[in-house]
């Protein structure tokens, strides 16, 4: 391939990831934002209904917030990954390793506490 070729595409598909990186933020900040509202919704409707479902009140709105952030920091996590693969420096590398790490253990606490409370209820 020659490289009058080469460039041109380079410079494509560096413009498509990074718009794909903003687009996959987009989505996680939607879905983070709908999360929150539906969570906060959902809490005034149980305060006012006085509604027991859960064993523990509160804890199906917290749960459904907690696997929507879940969902939301891989979404982020995604789009992260997107904009470091094009050209990276061992600063964004390193940054990133640092926020991966960080949204991982996040996840990682968030699933534990889904777990446990799918196993009081069941």
């Amino acid at each position: 391939m020659s490289m009058a070729f080469v460039e041109p595409l380079s410079a494509w598909l560096q413009h498509a990831t990074v718009t794909m990186a903003l687009f996959t933020d987009a989505i996680a900040v939607a879905v983070i934002a709908a999360a929150v509202l539906g969570a906060l919704w959902r809490t005034v409707e149980r305060t006012w209904k006085r509604n027991a479902e859960a064993d523990r009140p509160g804890e199906g709105p917290r749960l459904r917030l907690a696997r929507s952030l879940a969902l939301g920091l891989e979404f982020l996590l995604a789009a992260d990954v997107m904009r470091t693969a094009v050209a990276p420096t061992w600063t964004e590398i390193g940054q990133l390793a640092a926020v991966a790490t960080l949204r991982t253990a996040l996840n990682f606490f968030i699933q534990r506490e889904i777990d446990a409370a799918e196993r009081r209820k069941g």
